[in-house]
């Protein structure tokens, strides 16, 4: 086996590409591991960021949203687990090979799009989600935080469990649609 990536060979690259299938296709367990992991997580909210990812998909669902939507919408706080203040971009780049163009978007930015909802608390802008207005996603972003993620902090809601949404992160995480 090689030292430098430089210096490896046809064959030594193709085994690695063969040895790169079964992680790949591990995929939807890892989301299902970060997502269980979010139970542990308040943040100092009523619930904790389990259950805020599922009423916010459940809430998707039970609205008609479409599967990439309910998905993301389970998916959206997932990398809290990993940290908190860039959570949205570093989940964002986890579904990108899964997910579209517009969806991936709406993740990478859901913060700025919520900060119209708290962040005159925190002295911050409530207006960043304006400098998207002339983007393709911009509607879909706008409904999906301010119809689902900004009003899914009530711990009496009734949410559908992690198993409902399993299928939908096996259908979703099989394998990338681009690398």
């Amino acid at each position: 086996m090689f030292t430098k990536m430089e210096n490896g060979t046809q064959a030594e690259w193709e085994h690695i590409s063969q040895e790169h299938i079964p992680h790949i296709g591990d995929m939807p367990a890892r989301i299902i591991a970060m997502l269980e992991q979010l139970e542990q997580l308040s943040l100092g909210f009523g619930t904790n960021q389990l259950h805020h990812a599922l009423q916010t998909a459940t809430m998707a669902k039970r609205d008609g949203a479409d599967d990439e939507t309910v998905l993301i919408a389970l998916l959206h706080d997932m990398a809290k687990v990993v940290n908190v203040p860039n959570h949205g971009q570093i989940c964002a780049e986890i579904i990108k090979p899964y997910v579209s163009d517009d969806a991936y978007n709406i993740i990478k930015t859901h913060q700025d799009f919520q900060g119209e909802h708290y962040y005159q608390y925190l002295g911050k802008p409530t207006n960043l989600r304006d400098q998207y207005k002339d983007e393709s996603w911009y509607e879909k972003a706008v409904e999906f935080t301010d119809k689902w993620d900004q009003a899914a902090f009530d711990p009496n809601y009734d949410i559908e469990p992690l198993e409902y949404f399993i299928p939908l992160i096996k259908k979703f995480f099989a394998f990338p649609h681009s690398v």
